[in-house]
């Protein structure tokens, strides 16, 4: 994990294993990561993007500062500092 941006693709993941891998990946996070997207689609439902939104937006987790949603609907990304 060396670059300023990661992606991790949540695609065909249940609720728990999503969690999981996110959790992973925060915690092996350089200091030079700044954002972490979140693949998780949206024409399957919202259950990855709900659990997303209920786990580490507004201050639920300790190193995400805030969470943000592009035009991709089926994307959220994980903002773990300002640039």
């Amino acid at each position: 994990m060396n670059s300023a941006i990661v992606e991790l693709d949540l695609h065909g993941m249940t609720k728990l294993q999503a969690k999981q891998s996110i959790d992973i990946y925060l915690k092996k996070a350089s200091k030079n990561v700044y954002r972490i997207r979140l693949v998780h689609g949206y024409r399957g439902g919202t259950e990855i993007k709900d659990m997303i939104k209920k786990s580490y937006g507004a201050g639920k987790h300790k190193k995400v500062l805030r969470l943000e949603y592009g035009l991709n609907p089926g994307e959220t990304d994980l903002i773990l500092r300002e640039l």
